[in-house]
């Protein structure tokens, strides 16, 4: 094999390594300059980016925005991760791990951060009593799902997608070990949706709000065209699951909020310009800084 690398007895950050992250990823922790995040007038501050781990959160505020929670009333302030502000100190001061999405809940008290996709939707679905089943058996299940795609998106993130798509070079064994690791998830999700309706069952929950944004972006081609290269039609029973979900107004409008115009590149069966404006002028309006 050509240019195998030999590490080096103690490793050490090389700024020029390349790849489309090399300007703002560094081996260190912390705020790098200063900053102050805006507050709008809603009960929860969010700081965000329409990213799929950004998109699970405000998917699940549309959806409980959809079902009559107007205490879910939200304000969705863009944090520009290409810009580096997940790294200004008031970003960090809500999320010391510098990734989206972050949560500041103003609705009881005392201001409370919430940060990591996981634990937001948690949070927000006990708050409100919803998309979180009480039932202990159907609870475990639910979240068991829920870390299942909280444990999977590194994979087919920073791994498929990564070396597939933003490292300088492709190499052959990266893409391979990911790519059979993306379809490993994608067949689990399969063979659990052709037994139920949803993830954790025959209720739409949480879990599917966390693993919809990540399944789906790569059921549509995501990291220039994808889906061809793993042969994602295939798994037939996801490909039902992301129907039914493309179609929940909820899951319309969060995929929307925070994204750089107002709009998400996605496949032509879900063109939003199609869409009622009645339906995406809330979203819009929340969208502006």
């Amino acid at each position: 094999m050509s240019d195998t690398y030999t590490p080096p007895e103690v490793w050490r950050y090389d700024a020029e390594n390349g790849g489309a992250f090399a300007a703002i990823n560094r081996p260190t922790a912390g705020a790098r300059h200063e900053s102050v995040l805006p507050v709008g007038e809603h009960p929860f501050q969010l700081y965000s980016l329409g990213t799929p781990n950004g998109q699970k959160v405000t998917i699940l505020f549309e959806e409980l925005l959809a079902a009559g929670f107007a205490g879910a009333e939200y304000d969705a302030w863009r944090i520009s991760i290409a810009d580096g502000e997940q790294f200004g100190s008031g970003f960090v001061e809500i999320n010391p791990n510098s990734k989206i999405p972050a949560l500041v809940d103003r609705s009881a008290g005392e201001p409370l951060r919430v940060f990591e996709s996981g634990a937001i939707l948690i949070h927000l679905a006990e708050t409100f009593g919803a998309f979180l089943p009480t039932e202990r058996r159907a609870r475990a299940e639910c979240l068991s799902w829920l870390m299942w795609q909280m444990g999977s998106a590194p994979s087919i993130g920073g791994g498929f997608g990564h070396f597939y798509a933003y490292a300088p070079e492709r190499y052959k064994y990266p893409i391979d070990r990911y790519a059979m690791e993306t379809k490993r998830l994608f067949a689990v999700a399969d063979m659990q949706l052709a037994r139920t309706e949803y993830l954790a069952g025959e209720a739409y929950t949480i879990a599917d709000i966390a693993a919809y944004p990540w399944l789906s972006a790569l059921w549509y081609g995501a990291y220039g065209g994808a889906d061809r290269f793993l042969s994602l039609a295939e798994y037939q029973h996801v490909g039902r699951w992301i129907k039914a979900i493309d179609a929940r107004p909820g899951a319309i409008r969060g995929r929307l909020v925070n994204t750089p115009d107002g709009l998400v590149e996605r496949h032509a069966a879900s063109d939003f310009d199609r869409l009622a404006p009645a339906l995406l002028a809330p979203v819009r309006q929340r969208s502006e800084p």
